[in-house]
């Protein structure tokens, strides 16, 4: 399966990367309802090979999830992949482009679950929508004060 997304961040791209690159910044534009928490201790060097451990709720089930950034190049994006967690696959690209006023964030998700297509339409695809909502929108009120 294919999630993308992009927003306009009216702030320059070194100061979006910078928000992106911190991983404490994830709890905060993660919907209270999937009881994100990361398990790494701080400060955590983001750089490709970086491994973060994190644990979230679904459907009110706990849940180990780890990533590895599998690229990083400041500051036009990243890529996380999970190594271990919910899904079969999830690999998660960040990139940032400059544009008139300010950085174009986009996401690319290319993921997978267990029981395929009608799992994801059922379950999970609901889901991922409404925590990337929640992102836009905490992200907007963020930098619309920065």
């Amino acid at each position: 399966m294919i999630f993308e997304a992009s927003q306009k961040i009216e702030r320059p791209i070194d100061e979006v990367f910078a928000f992106f690159s911190k991983p404490e910044n994830l709890e905060r534009i993660t919907p209270p309802w999937v009881g994100f928490r990361i398990l790494t201790p701080p400060p955590i060097d983001l750089r490709e090979g970086a491994l973060i451990d994190y644990r979230i709720r679904l459907k009110g089930i706990p849940i180990r999830w780890r990533t590895e950034i599998t690229t990083w190049n400041p500051p036009h994006g990243f890529v996380d992949t999970q190594l271990r967690g919910p899904y079969r696959r999830w690999v998660h690209t960040h990139t940032f482009r400059e544009v008139d006023d300010g950085t174009l964030v986009g996401d690319h998700v290319d993921y997978a679950v267990p029981g395929g297509a009608l799992i994801d339409r059922l379950f999970v695809r609901r889901d991922v929508d409404r925590i990337f909502a929640y992102r836009e929108s905490v992200l907007a009120d963020l930098f619309s004060g920065a």
